[in-house]
């Protein structure tokens, strides 16, 4: 058990560690490709283009504010949006009235509500999605600040309440004339996640990027080029600007330089600490894979005495159908799940009618009566798995005179899914209990396999969560190799276990035989109408064979070759008064009672173990209504 929980330490580590350094866009919004450029005139103003290829689901209107603020610029004039499809570019029609839903095709630039600067356009995809290319072009005046040694760009073109991820972002600004010496251009790039790059790559341009941007990060830029190229600006002053920007630059770089070296001092630690941990429980789990090879050496799977293909009688007359279906399927703990329930429950009521505790009476095919004929039968005393069952039915009655119909008994167990889930719980226990008393099970081997499975699916649980932080590191650019022999040593763990657990029988010898007799009479219960007709037992004898085919699923099967064996099958059960053959062979009774009962069952059990009902279709989602993303680009405070 050791080993499963250091599994479950290292993957979680692994995804705590390592999730901030991935992060999967979930916005119905991205950004394939946001590209900016941008033109710096004489005057002081700058002309930008922002071209958005975007891909949008489920949205009215995109755009974009700006905060007024006149000591960072004087205005924004001549916005113009455009789509562009297939090559061939649209100019939006505007708008000069502000709405909260832009109507598609059309733009509006201008003060919104909130005293800000808004560029809006309406992209028509409320209920689709769409890829889509728009250029939104406008000019700031007086974004330049005219300084007596240099001239300086100081702007976010991304702020941090920008709402989108980008795949990729782009700029270029082109100055007004070229400089003599490309020196004379001085560049900083500011971004929290320190992921991108800026150059002067000619005399007259800048160039940035960045790429995988995050959501409510931003993207400043600035730079000091000479003065000499701004005629006229109403921002700045006469005084100089280079030494102090330089210190500012100088200061901020050291902080970030500081802030990359922690994180990466923190991805060594990491690295080393997932390296130390990888080994370790790699030796660990090297060693329990020798010792459970050697176990699956040593361990012989039980195998029975005497192999059968058809078993015409039954193996052990006293046999519940919940012992039966629990030694075919040599599953002697964990049999309370709703597949296995409603067979066992079907089956059982069929028993109780045979042992005349209970009665079917028909009215028609549609209208079943359950009634219980004894009101504490002593013959159940000693075989509880049908006691409990029983009790179960008595229950469902109420006060009813001890008699229910199918329809009613399907609404009770639908309605008592806490009932129906305690009824599995002890019919799971007495089955177990009485197979140990009756030497058919070892208590000891079914803890141990019960232990071997659990390792097993804890493990690849455990594996699970590995994978997760080796797909992490993977992203994280941290070495994968720590973790990948782990992964691959647990997973051959994981086969042992699996392998050991195949080879640990929970039934004894005497067990394994009897689950091959009841192999062979379920073989033998579906190729009868094939075999010798001599070789075929009594009607009496089938009364009790398809208690035990119910059980196993086949009763469908087993009563269409009983009406081609016996066509006259109908009038001797009526002289001899075979209630509830006469009730399968008539009825429809597999379909409409057995299959039913076991549908309820399942759903009662699934509720149970689920604390709650399903939920049925359509509803309102909180919020009523979705608001369109705001974009928001705030300069430099």
């Amino acid at each position: 058990m050791k080993k499963t929980i250091i599994y479950f330490i290292i993957g979680i580590l692994a995804i705590v560690a390592m999730s901030g350094q991935v992060e999967a866009t979930s916005s119905d919004l991205e950004l394939n490709h946001l590209a900016f450029e941008a033109r710096i005139n004489t005057d002081g103003s700058m002309d930008v283009t922002e071209k958005w290829n975007i891909r949008i689901e489920d949205t009215n209107t995109l755009y974009k504010t700006f905060q007024t603020d006149q000591s960072k610029y004087s205005d924004i004039t001549n916005v113009e949006v455009t789509e562009v499809t297939n090559g061939r570019n649209q100019l939006l029609r505007q708008q000069n009235q502000w709405n909260y839903h832009m109507p598609k095709g059309n733009y509006f630039g201008g003060m919104n509500e909130h005293n800000e600067f808004e560029i809006a356009w309406g992209v028509g995809l409320e209920n689709s999605s769409a890829t889509k290319v728009y250029h939104i072009s406008y000019q700031v005046k007086d974004a330049i600040a005219k300084y007596s040694d240099y001239a300086e760009l100081y702007w976010q073109f991304i702020g941090e309440e920008f709402a989108v991820d980008a795949k990729n972002i782009t700029g270029t600004i082109l100055l007004p004339v070229h400089v003599n010496n490309i020196d004379e251009i001085k560049v900083w790039g500011h971004t929290e996640d320190m992921n991108g790059e800026i150059y002067a790559t000619n005399t007259n341009k800048i160039e940035f990027n960045i790429n995988q941007f995050r959501s409510g990060r931003y993207v400043e830029i600035r730079s000091l080029f000479p003065t000499q190229m701004i005629t006229s600006s109403k921002r700045g002053s006469n005084t100089p600007r280079l030494e102090k920007v330089i210190q500012e630059e100088t200061t901020w770089a050291n902080q970030a330089n500081q802030r990359r070296k922690m994180r990466e001092n923190s991805r060594k630690i990491i690295v080393i600490a997932i390296n130390i941990i990888a080994i370790i429980l790699t030796i660990f789990i090297i060693k329990s894979i020798i010792k459970n090879i050697k176990k699956i050496k040593n361990h012989k799977k039980l195998l029975p005495s005497q192999e059968i293909k058809y078993y015409r009688e039954i193996p052990r007359e006293n046999a519940t159908p919940a012992e039966a279906l629990t030694l075919f399927n040599e599953q002697v703990r964990g049999l309370n799940n709703s597949s296995y329930l409603g067979k066992i429950f079907s089956a059982t009521l069929l028993d109780l009618s045979l042992k005349k505790i209970i009665d079917f009476e028909i009215q028609n095919e549609k209208d079943i009566t359950i009634k219980i004929l004894k009101d504490k039968p002593e013959e159940l005393e000693s075989i509880k798995d049908e006691k409990v069952i029983f009790k179960f039915l008595k229950n469902s009655c109420g006060n009813k005179n001890d008699q229910i119909t199918i329809k009613e008994l399907q609404k009770y167990i639908k309605k008592s899914p806490q009932k129906v889930l305690t009824l599995a719980q002890n019919i799971s226990k007495s089955t177990e209990k009485a197979l140990y008393e009756k030497q058919l099970a070892d208590s000891e081997k079914v803890d141990k396999k019960v232990k071997i499975d659990t390792y097993s699916v804890l493990s690849i649980i455990a594996m699970i969560f590995v994978f997760m932080g080796c797909i992490i590191v993977m992203f994280s650019s941290i070495n994968i190799m720590a973790v990948i022999p782990l992964f691959i040593v647990g997973i051959i763990q994981f086969i042992v276990f699996t392998v050991l657990s195949s080879r640990m029988s929970q039934l004894t010898q005497e067990g394994i035989d009897e689950k091959e007799k009841w192999k062979g009479l379920k073989k033998y219960m579906e190729d009868f109408s094939m075999l010798d007709k001599r070789e075929i037992p009594e009607i009496v004898i089938w009364e009790k064979f398809l208690v035990y085919a119910t059980v196993f699923g086949i009763a469908d099967k087993v009563l269409k070759q009983l009406k081609m064996v016996y066509p006259n099958m109908s009038e001797e059960l009526t002289m001899n008064n075979y209630a509830y053959m006469y009730l399968m062979m008539n009825t429809n009774f597999s379909n409409s009672f057995s299959n039913s009962i076991s549908s309820s069952m399942s759903t009662a059990y699934s509720s149970a173990i689920g604390g709650g009902g399903g939920f049925s279709g359509g509803g309102r989602r909180p919020g009523g209504g979705r608001r369109r993303w705001r974009r928001k680009i705030v300069p430099l405070l």
